[in-house]
């Protein structure tokens, strides 16, 4: 028997993209509602017209033990443009550079002290230390939430060409936060959930990268599939309230007034857009108060088109010791095959960008170019064709010290309505597994409710 039930994703990033690809395969009726007029959120390609090219809106890493983004890409037929390398390169401002396995035994050599200076006794202290740091996130001292991930560090006895050359570096791509103000207890978790995937998988957890642009990547597939399953899909539709009656939601409310009725609904909406969307829901409160205190942390993103190739070794490469202003550098040409008819593309991140954030375009790049070259010297002589700067100051939810256990779970007190969003309670820090983890979550929430009489 059908379901006549009208399930209502509200969100067009990548948690409510999986919510209602997973609801139309369980062959549920589904609307999806987006505030903008694309999908994607904060994932997507963008167009750079006088570069004549298609990057993306910030460059993504995937990690190989990102089950749930794997079954969504399978689901949208786009797991295909994944790879995973076999080396990465660590850089320095004098032109040194280390290479850094991503796999097998290298792996363990590159966190055992991948630092080009660091002795024997220090590869010894950094074994010791990591060794402890993966015993501490298994089995987890009570005060580590009272920890920042620089006291935990120190307290393990990480050894300071370690944490220069990786761990440093580690933490704040994991987490988009400096580890000066890093909780220790988001790490460790994270950290652990690498471990018993590596142990479930009985492989290493490696990093990879798409081949391809953002939009091929996690949305055309998904359009296809909402094609496919009748998916009714409304942009510029700004939801402002979940209509809930008698412990059950009837509707959602529309900007302009209007009411789109639904007997379920999955809210996939940032936490910082979460106000007022839950007024009905008896939890509210402490719903937003986690909201806020979560906060946000702020990404900056450059697609610097140059003149010339940089010299990189690698196809992503990490700058060490370069002061907030670039955390990596990803070389476009060796992870896409895009031509150089025109300009060689370097993406540049910066995590925690809490200074950069404010700067002008122009200032931005300036800075980017004159680190650049004091890691590259191919770099020396190069030319800015076009320089492509893309802020997000709410690029993720924030896990500082204090953020710890402030994550609201997917289920509600109202069975018909769950949360998705990498902010919800998953085993992952912000990143696209833990939107989708939560999408999971949600939609089996919602495919466990007793069928309608």
């Amino acid at each position: 028997m059908n379901d006549p039930r009208r399930y209502v994703v509200i969100g067009g990033g990548l948690a409510g993209l999986a919510s209602a690809v997973w609801l139309a395969e369980a062959g549920k009726q589904v609307t999806l509602l987006e505030r903008r007029g694309r999908l994607g959120g904060r994932t997507h390609a963008m167009k750079v017209e006088a570069a004549d090219d298609l990057p993306d809106n910030g460059q993504h890493v995937i990690a190989s033990g990102y089950d749930h983004l794997f079954r969504y890409l399978t689901s949208v037929g786009t797991r295909r443009y994944v790879a995973f390398p076999h080396r990465a390169t660590l850089r320095w401002p004098d032109g040194r550079s280390a290479s850094m396995s991503t796999k097998g035994f290298g792996a363990w050599r590159t966190l055992f002290g991948a630092h080009p200076d660091a002795s024997l006794l220090d590869r010894l202290r950094a074994a010791r230390a990591t060794v402890r740091l993966g015993w501490q996130c298994l089995h987890q001292p009570a005060d580590l939430a009272d920890l920042t991930t620089e006291q935990w560090f120190n307290r393990v006895g990480m050894p300071a060409p370690a944490r220069e050359a990786l761990w440093d570096w580690l933490a704040l791509g994991l987490a988009a936060e400096p580890v000066q103000q890093e909780s220790a207890k988001i790490l460790a978790d994270l950290m652990a959930t690498g471990i018993r995937l590596g142990i479930k998988h009985r492989k290493p957890v490696t990093i990879g990268y798409p081949t391809t642009d953002l939009d091929t990547l996690y949305i055309t597939g998904a359009q296809k599939v909402f094609e496919k399953y009748g998916v009714e899909v409304r942009h510029r539709a700004v939801a402002r309230r979940i209509n809930i009656d008698n412990g059950a939601v009837t509707g959602v409310v529309l900007a302009d007034g209007s009411v789109v009725p639904a007997d379920a609904v999955v809210c996939a909406v940032p936490n910082s857009n979460i106000g007022g969307l839950l007024d009905d829901l008896p939890e509210h409160s402490e719903i937003y108060a986690a909201a806020d205190k979560l906060g946000v942390t702020p990404i900056v993103s450059t697609n610097l088109y140059l003149d010339r190739p940089l010299g990189t070794k690698a196809e992503f490469e990490a700058l060490i010791g370069g002061t907030g202003v670039i955390d990596e550098v990803f070389d476009r040409q060796r992870m896409t095959g895009r031509s150089t008819d025109q300009a060689w593309l370097y993406c540049l991140t910066t995590s925690g960008a809490y200074e950069q954030i404010h700067k002008t375009n122009e200032q931005i790049i300036d800075e980017q170019m004159r680190l650049l070259r004091r890691y590259y010297p191919a770099a020396e002589n190069a030319k800015v064709v076009q320089g492509h700067v893309v802020r997000m100051p709410k690029a993720t939810f924030s896990q500082v010290l204090g953020t710890h256990g402030l994550r609201p779970d997917q289920r509600t007190s109202v069975p018909t309505l769950v949360l998705a969003g990498d902010w919800t309670a998953t085993d992952w820090s912000a990143t696209m597994e833990s939107a989708v983890q939560s999408a999971a979550k949600a939609v089996e929430l919602l495919l466990a409710l007793p069928s309608l009489p």
